[in-house]
């Protein structure tokens, strides 16, 4: 691996290069999500993000990041849609062109919002085809810059920028952070926290959280090496499902986080659920994962002053009124 690992000073570059193009969300608390937990929770919502995920900051920054030469060629990634978006609203932005190689089962709300913002969308089979190699192969055709969904330096950056903001905002509230939960799929978003932490809150322990037949990361840091998940469990936390986690980010995330831990498709609904009624947020599976696994106790937080990631709310409507149906 010969890519430089980013660093805590990247992410405070990231935040100051993406503040005029991505929203600082808000710091939410309710009393009903302490009184579960039996500490102190304060949530981060990406679901009031531009394109309706965390995904934003990261594609944002690796855009910013490219020379004006490369940015006439275009850009190309591989998404199960928001990072998509992303990578579509950022070169929008700059006048890119974007292509967006998409799973064919990825939720129409997510193929919708990528095509919104003008990119064009190559569909494949997440059963059969290796994302990478087709987006690699895009890319090469192109003469465009493959930016890839978790595994680079500037995109782990750009997604550290939640976790600084979120400190921050504990901060002038007079609380400091003793963990955070974040959503895990390829790491990156939580490998960007941990630098976060690292240099403003290094007491923080975090934590991964991951759906049930998708603990790659969990596993991952248990072995001290990458493990790949074998592709068969169940798809409602679409947002999540990387094969293994990235090169990069488990080279970042290995040294720094406190563990990973696994949450059920009915500890999920319940979680969509609390987000829906109690914090009047509408979070999609993939995006509620940490405050699922804080509602079922599967974080420790009685005593504590805990951070949860609610990652996105680009949900499919069907699956959504599931949710909601569910109870709990």
């Amino acid at each position: 691996m010969n890519t430089p690992l980013p660093g805590f000073a990247d992410v405070q570059a990231a935040a100051a290069r993406i503040a005029p193009h991505v929203v600082r969300t808000p710091m939410l608390r309710h009393r009903l999500l302490d009184e579960i937990a039996g500490g102190t929770v304060l949530v981060k919502p990406e679901p009031l993000q531009r394109t309706g995920s965390f995904k934003l900051r990261g594609a944002t920054n690796a855009a910013l990041r490219l020379p004006e030469a490369q940015r006439a060629r275009g850009v190309v990634t591989h998404s199960s849609g928001n990072h998509g978006q992303a990578v579509s609203c950022a070169a929008a932005m700059l006048g890119m062109p974007a292509l967006v190689a998409m799973p064919s089962d990825a939720p129409a709300i997510k193929v919708e919002g990528t095509r919104r913002w003008g990119a064009e969308i190559a569909f494949f089979d997440r059963r059969t085809t290796d994302r990478e190699m087709l987006a690699e192969r895009l890319a090469a055709e192109r003469g465009a810059t493959l930016l890839p969904p978790f595994d680079h330096p500037d995109v782990i950056a750009g997604q550290g920028t939640l976790a600084l903001e979120l400190i921050e905002d504990a901060a002038a509230a007079g609380l400091g952070l003793d963990a955070m939960a974040v959503c895990t799929g390829g790491g990156g978003l939580i490998a960007g926290c941990a630098l976060a932490v690292e240099g403003a809150s290094p007491n923080t322990r975090v934590h991964a959280v991951e759906p049930e037949g998708w603990d790659d990361t969990r596993r991952s840091l248990e072995a001290g090496v990458r493990i790949a998940n074998d592709g068969t469990g169940e798809t409602l936390c679409d947002a999540l499902l990387s094969m293994r986690p990235g090169a990069l980010t488990f080279a970042v995330n290995l040294p720094r986080l406190a563990g990973g831990v696994v949450v059920t498709r009915a500890e999920v609904f319940r979680a969509m659920r609390f987000a829906f009624e109690h914090l009047k947020v509408v979070a999609e599976p993939g995006g509620a994962v940490a405050l699922a696994a804080v509602l079922a106790g599967k974080v420790e937080a009685r005593g504590k002053t805990l951070g949860v990631v609610v990652s996105g709310g680009n949900v499919d409507p069907k699956v959504f009124a599931e949710a909601l149906a569910a109870g709990g």
